[in-house]
């Protein structure tokens, strides 16, 4: 059974920067597209973006474009989210996400039930 643990959460103040790891066990993540969403307090969880199986495409929420960067590393088992300017509305809990599915079109990538692995989630907390 596939796992999936992310770190690298925490409170910072608006305009800083986090890096999200998300790493995985009993699964090999080459096989993978993964995905990171979040939900802040009180709202549904949201897509905020994705990467293929060998990273050639990448797929952003509008607010998060040109601020997070999602990479992975195949030989490391882990997949990152590199969180830069963070503001107030940034905060939620994020949670990596991993899919065997064949993922064709952006909508896809962007669709939590395409996703069967998850990982239990990681605080982000921006203040102002």
């Amino acid at each position: 059974q596939g796992q999936l643990v992310e770190s690298g959460g925490g409170s910072v103040q608006t305009g800083a920067s986090l890096r999200l790891s998300c790493v995985a066990s009993g699964i090999s993540l080459s096989r993978y597209a993964m995905a990171w969403f979040r939900q802040a307090p009180g709202k549904e969880r949201e897509f905020v973006a994705s990467i293929s199986r060998l990273g050639g495409v990448t797929y952003y929420r509008d607010s998060v474009k040109g601020r997070f960067t999602i990479s992975r590393d195949n030989a490391k088992n882990a997949a990152d989210l590199q969180m830069n300017s963070l503001t107030p509305e940034d905060t939620a809990v994020y949670y990596c996400a991993a899919s065997d599915q064949e993922l064709y079109r952006e909508t896809s990538y962007r669709t939590q039930r395409r996703y069967p692995y998850w990982g239990q989630g990681t605080q982000v907390t921006v203040s102002s």
